[in-house]
């Protein structure tokens, strides 16, 4: 493997390596590996956030460099969109794939359930989460709910948020799913990993959530693989995105233009880049028109 030089401090992902999207490292990874990552962090007891973000939370993470570092710092920042994943094979990493939160948050928890590992639940509205305490119980048999808590949207005052911690200490879980939407998650995520007494994993998963608290129906799967997932959420919640991603689409594409994708760390494969079975998609003509300026 061939590692570009990283600044001090950064997590650095030594199988995959990542690839810089507007300064937002993204991991090379499946949800397979991802999953085989927690196990190993989980087994040598170490201390690791995982965050899942897509064009929304590169953006954010864009305009906040304190967002920035905490994404780059995380044990793997995964991506949760396909804009990435053209992103990362634009970028020349062919072992890049879709890691979509309520998937991977699935494969986790079956994971969990065979190996005995511990969750707590942290987010949602009010009974949400353990509402999908519920629902995971259920679907996976022997999945081990150590604790939940939903905290209030509003910030916590210091009192509140030393009790949550000594809720979550208390339940001496393996795991630690947050859902808190992004970026609220991540900042969570970040300033509380270290005051936890026990070396837990804390993945921020959002919508995933509701998804499987069966609060909200989940896109069709092809609709996802196309790119077209912000489409679905945004007929779902018009009031509340509409916003997002008529800022958030438009300048990630045309500071994409600007700043191509970049290889952080790569694979040990020489070859690197897309093949015809593992193509490049719709960012290859963005990439075409940034090459001299107008579109082709």
């Amino acid at each position: 493997m061939i590692q570009a030089p990283r600044e001090a401090g950064h997590a650095v992902d030594p199988e995959g390596g990542r690839f810089d999207v507007l300064g937002v490292e993204v991991s090379v990874v499946t949800i397979d590996l991802a999953c085989e990552r927690v196990a190993g962090w989980i087994r040598d007891r170490e201390r690791r956030y995982v965050c899942v973000t897509g064009v929304h939370g590169v953006m954010e993470s864009h305009r906040d460099p304190a967002l920035r570092e905490i994404h780059n710092r995380a044990g793997l920042t995964v991506p949760d969109g396909m804009p990435l994943v053209w992103a990362g094979r634009r970028a020349g990493s062919r072992g890049v794939d879709r890691v979509y939160g309520p998937e991977l948050m699935s494969a986790i928890c079956a994971r969990a359930a065979r190996e005995g590992w511990r969750s707590f639940l942290y987010g949602g509205a009010p009974g949400t989460a353990d509402l999908l305490a519920e629902r995971l119980r259920a679907r996976f048999p022997g999945f081990e709910v150590a604790g939940t808590l939903s905290p209030p949207f509003r910030e916590l005052t210091a009192a509140e948020d030393e009790l949550a911690l000594a809720r979550i200490d208390a339940a001496d879980a393996d795991l630690v799913w947050v859902g808190l939407s992004t970026p609220k998650q991540e900042r969570w995520m970040a300033a509380h990993i270290d005051r936890l007494r026990r070396p837990s994993v804390l993945l921020g998963v959002g919508a995933a959530f509701d998804i499987h608290a069966g609060l909200k129906r989940d896109a069709p799967r092809w609709l996802g693989r196309s790119g077209l997932h912000w489409l679905y959420r945004l007929g779902q919640e018009p009031r509340r995105l509409w916003r997002r991603y008529l800022r958030n689409n438009p300048e990630f594409a045309i500071r994409i233009l600007r700043s191509p994708p970049r290889l952080v760390a790569v694979d040990a494969d020489p070859a690197g880049g897309a093949t015809a079975d593992d193509p490049v998609g719709p960012l290859d003509a963005i990439a075409d028109r940034g090459a001299n300026g107008r579109a082709v």
